[in-house]
């Protein structure tokens, strides 16, 4: 009796396992798997085209993986990081937007993003239409992730929870001894 109470269970901590737990966890200090949006039905650059992971090569890489609903909350992040003028030669953020992640439709949100890629030109914008990160990288979905990358694509830092002054300092202290 108590298997076939179990088993509805069982079966949907497997169904959600494979839907979103395909890939491997990020670890610090190594460098991801390679994710390719292929600039149609995955996803990819908001002024339009592919985008891939192997661009997190070369230059200090801060990657948002944000949710539309939570766009708020590490806002404060983004603006800590953009007070710093880091050099653009070694550093560049990329925002990576989790398009399944809300109940807006996807045409508002990709004519705020074209807006935001015409006043933010220093960042490089990406639409990621199925949860891509979230299934290849293990992100927390439905969240706010912030990602430093080194120069060599290594994971420097990955958080999914709202930062704390002491967490941005961490952050900007990071991303100087690496630049």
């Amino acid at each position: 009796m108590r298997v076939l109470m179990l088993l509805p269970i069982a079966l949907t901590i497997n169904w959600a396992t494979s839907l979103y737990g395909q890939g491997e966890a990020l670890k610090l200090g190594q460098i991801p798997p390679l994710v390719t949006f292929d600039g149609k039905k995955e996803g990819g650059l908001v002024a339009g085209g592919e985008w891939s992971s192997s661009t997190l090569m070369g230059k200090v890489h801060t990657v948002f993986y944000v949710d539309p609903d939570e766009k708020k909350v590490n806002a404060h992040v983004e603006e800590a990081l953009k007070k710093e003028k880091f050099p653009l030669d070694n550093y560049q953020s990329v925002a990576i937007v989790n398009m399944r992640a809300t109940w807006m439709p996807k045409f508002i949100i990709s004519g705020l993003l074209k807006k935001k890629q015409e006043r933010f030109t220093q960042t490089v914008f990406i639409k990621d239409r199925g949860k891509k990160l979230v299934k290849e990288w293990s992100l927390p979905d439905n969240s706010y992730n912030v990602l430093l990358f080194d120069k060599q694509g290594r994971l420097l830092y990955s958080k999914a929870t709202k930062f704390t002054d002491t967490d941005i300092a961490e952050l900007i202290v990071l991303v100087r001894n690496n630049l």
